[in-house]
């Protein structure tokens, strides 16, 4: 059985958490002031610390002075508001969460359900350290380049918190898979994990996607739907392409993470949710909010902790292994050993790679089924090499001064027509998905760019 400190100064509400906890199989202990918290700490080391930041005698933010009082304890801050400056101060004091106040009883249930001395998620953090030493791989990543093991840093530094996450990177870096990790590293890690690409989603669908319908809300809702909130309840959801999202939906995006309430399509009946939001993109944030894809405040609220992961030919040194990680991973489900030719890994690690490490895996995919022999050579390596800039077309001149919207526009035109409206060349060497490529030519089409209309069109 656990046990509970509640350090709050309103004796109501501190006995009403008191009961609800009690409720979830733990003991309650209530403490009015910084003093009596001292001295219930003294007495018995809680598993978990309820800590209000406003008390008669001072500040909650004491006891974070003093080390040794917290330092095998989960701390939980209890705030009037869910600000942006709630989760960066509980970031910094290194507090697992926050509760706001009037309590989501779902949020609280969630964080008891989910308590973890500090102690444990250190050990675990131990061992993955470990394991990096010894193999490259740290959770679902691997990687020894210094630019990856600044992310890991940031990323021990993150999970063990419930703040948001705003993972940033070329398309084929690992986005996702750097969330799952912070996922697996959290307390919230038996709980779904769900991601969602924003970008894949028809904008007629993505409300009800995301925050789920009512029976009969709009035509063909024949059913009640939930949507991902709902599903990641207690988990993380992962959103992927969130600059892709509707204007109108980042609104209300913006005001769960705010208030951890959102309504289904078609009611008026506001649900609690508890669930950590990890979003990433290929774009800029600071360049999507000027170019009017991504909502300054809602970016603000996303990015309480960035975490940015560097493309593939920034870490050249990892590309080897990320290959044999590839190919044995493949060798065990197809149940045929193969390697590499020195000479095949050499070329690989030359290779530019505008697609990243999707990229990679896709290449040692067609490698593997393509050499029959035990020895995989580089026979079929066919790897376009990096040219050079040139005054053919190659190279687009912008005078200062001109819109950014303008000049993403013109780069991927051009682009598309340096590779002979091939698709899936011009997303790789633009560092974009091709369903945000496509979305893009989209919006160019319909504002009237002939060359665009041509490229949307699949038959083109």
């Amino acid at each position: 059985m656990g046990h509970a400190l509640i350090v709050e100064d309103d004796a109501d509400s501190a006995e009403m958490m008191a009961a609800l906890i009690a409720s979830e199989g733990f003991t309650a202990a209530t403490a009015g002031t910084l003093r009596d918290a001292r001295r219930h700490l003294a007495m018995r080391e809680p598993d978990i610390v309820l800590l209000d930041l406003m008390l008669p005698d001072g500040s909650g933010m004491d006891l974070f002075k003093e080390p040794e009082t917290l330092a095998n304890t989960e701390v939980v801050l209890i705030t009037g508001h869910a600000s942006l400056e709630t989760s960066i101060q509980a970031l910094r004091l290194g507090a697992a969460d926050y509760l706001i106040k009037p309590f989501n009883i779902k949020q609280l249930q969630g964080i008891l359900s989910r308590v973890m001395r500090p102690s444990a998620l250190k050990a675990e953090l131990a061992d993955l350290k470990k394991e990096f030493e010894k193999t490259g791989k740290f959770g679902q990543m691997w990687g020894r380049a210094q630019p990856m093991q600044r992310v890991y840093e940031q990323i021990s530094r993150v999970a063990g918190t419930a703040v948001t996450v705003l993972i940033t990177g070329e398309s084929g870096t690992g986005k996702e898979v750097a969330a799952r990790t912070i996922h697996e590293l959290s307390r919230r890690r038996k709980q779904p994990f769900l991601a969602v690409n924003c970008g894949a989603i028809s904008p007629h669908l993505i409300e009800s996607e995301i925050f789920g319908h009512e029976k009969g809300s709009f035509t063909g809702a024949d059913r009640q739907h939930l949507g991902f909130f709902e599903r990641a309840h207690g988990g993380t959801l992962f959103l992927d392409e969130v600059t892709e999202m509707p204007l109108e939906l980042q609104v209300k995006l913006l005001r769960v993470l705010e208030t951890g309430t959102f309504m289904r399509v078609g009611s008026t009946n506001p649900i609690e949710t508890d669930v950590r939001v990890i979003a990433a993109t290929n774009r800029q944030p600071e360049l999507a909010v000027t170019m009017g894809k991504l909502r300054e405040d809602l970016l603000y609220r996303l990015n309480v902790f960035p975490i940015h992961l560097p493309p593939l030919n920034e870490r050249t040194e990892d590309i080897p292994l990320l290959a044999e990680h590839f190919l044995q991973d493949i060798c065990r489900r197809e149940g045929q050993q193969k390697r590499f030719a020195p000479q095949t890994l050499e070329k690989m690690r030359q290779h530019r790679w505008p697609g990243n490490v999707r990229e990679l895996r896709n290449v040692v995919q067609r490698l593997y089924l393509m050499e029959e022999g035990h020895v995989i050579g580089d026979e079929w390596l066919q790897l376009e090499p990096p040219k050079a800039a040139t005054s053919d077309g190659s190279t687009i001149t912008v005078r200062v001064g001109t819109p950014l919207a303008e000049v993403e526009r013109t780069l991927i035109l051009a682009t598309l027509q340096r590779f002979g409206n091939h698709k899936e060349k011009t997303a790789a060497a633009l560092g974009v998905s091709l369903k945000t490529l496509y979305n893009r030519l989209k919006e160019y089409s319909q504002e009237g760019s002939g060359a665009a209309a041509s490229a949307v069109d699949p038959a083109a």
